[in-house]
Formats: C-alpha cells, structure tokens, sequence
C-alpha cells in the first residue's frame, strides 16, 4: 500500500511539469501556423516539428504530411495539407 501511495504522489508531482513543458511550444510565426495548430496538435505534441526540423527537407514535410494523412487517418482536407506542408517546408526545412 505504501508504495501505491508513493507512486501516485510521484505521478501528481511530474504530471504538472509534464503539462507545463507541453504550453511552452511556440510555433514560428507565418501564413499556416493556424492550420498546424488547428490540426496538428489535435493528435500529438507540437515539439515533434522542431524536434524534427533538423532531418526533414521539403521533401521530407511533403512525405510527414502525406503519412499523417493516408498512414494514420488525420482528417484533415487538401487545401489544410498544403498550407501545412508549405509552412513546415518554409519554417522548418533544412
């Protein structure tokens, strides 16, 4: 019983630091980062697109955008997809 409790306590304590790191993505500013917002981060973190800004060319965000898509079922409608995958080339491509 007792380290049910620590291990709850121990939960409570990083779940807050959890949620706090989460709030501090800024995405760039620029024409799409609604449409990133709006879709993106309704199925994961935003950290993923500076995480993975240092591997991705155009090509690579035309693929990620694509995959979120067709792979894993984001609805997310033709002209969204481009004005994403432009802004993610234009702000986060090497």
């Amino acid at each position: 019983m007792r380290i049910f409790v620590i291990a709850i306590a121990a939960a409570l304590v990083g779940f807050p630091a959890a949620a706090i790191a989460e709030q501090m993505i800024k995405l760039r500013p620029g024409p799409g980062a609604d449409k990133v917002e709006a879709n993106c981060q309704a199925c994961h973190s935003l950290s993923y697109i500076p995480m993975n800004s240092p591997f991705l060319n155009a090509a690579g965000w035309d693929a990620t955008v694509t995959k979120m898509i067709k792979a894993f079922g984001a609805p997310i409608d033709d002209a969204d997809a481009k004005a994403i995958a432009d802004y993610l080339k234009k702000n986060y491509g090497i």
